[in-house]
């Protein structure tokens, strides 16, 4: 049997699930509605939860032959800033989590590698790595306030909701820029 290199979980640790009053014969089942703060770190470098912000676990645990089937929904504030105006943003999150987690020593030890399936601790659960996985994976790299944000103006960095219709720069170019001083010479 492979020896599985876990840190030691803390069952009072928000994210660690307890499932000693879950038995363990397939198809028992609990629900677990429970509101935790979000860990660092959970998001793209553009958006994402905040550090200590309320996420809340709407979560079934149901006993299968190999371990604990933990199926729901993550949901917390998003907050970030839009990749084309950068607006800020807040929004909510809503993501639907399913991961199995296996007994120690059931028969997925020889069937998976370690990194595929979750592992148990004894009754215990670390579901904070199956928590980042669903939320950073069902998050925008490029986060947009709304669809057809039109950005920025390349010339004067103001947002283009902001400015006139028919805002433009002046660009003239630069193998011309000689010919625009003859005529600023013979207007005056």
């Amino acid at each position: 049997m492979p020896q599985h290199s876990m840190k030691h979980l803390d069952p009072r640790a928000p994210l660690v699930l307890d499932t000693r009053e879950l038995p363990r014969r397939p198809g028992a089942m609990r629900a677990l509605n429970r509101v935790v703060p979000a860990p660092e770190d959970l998001g793209v470098e553009m958006i994402g939860v905040p550090q200590g912000a309320d996420l809340s676990l709407d979560l079934r645990l149901q006993s299968v032959s190999e371990g604990v089937l933990v199926t729901g929904t993550i949901s917390g504030p998003l907050v970030g800033e839009c990749g084309r105006c950068l607006t800020a943003i807040n929004e909510e999150l809503a993501v639907p989590v399913q991961e199995l987690f296996a007994y120690e020593n059931s028969t997925t030890d020889e069937t998976t590698d370690e990194d595929e399936v979750g592992r148990m601790q004894g009754d215990l659960i670390d579901l904070e790595p199956a928590l980042r996985d669903a939320v950073v994976l069902a998050l925008p790299v490029n986060p947009l306030c709304r669809e057809d944000c039109p950005g920025l103006c390349p010339e004067c960095g103001v947002r283009w909701d902001e400015l006139p219709k028919g805002h433009t720069h002046e660009q003239v170019d630069p193998r011309w820029a000689a010919l625009s001083k003859l005529t600023e010479n013979t207007e005056e």
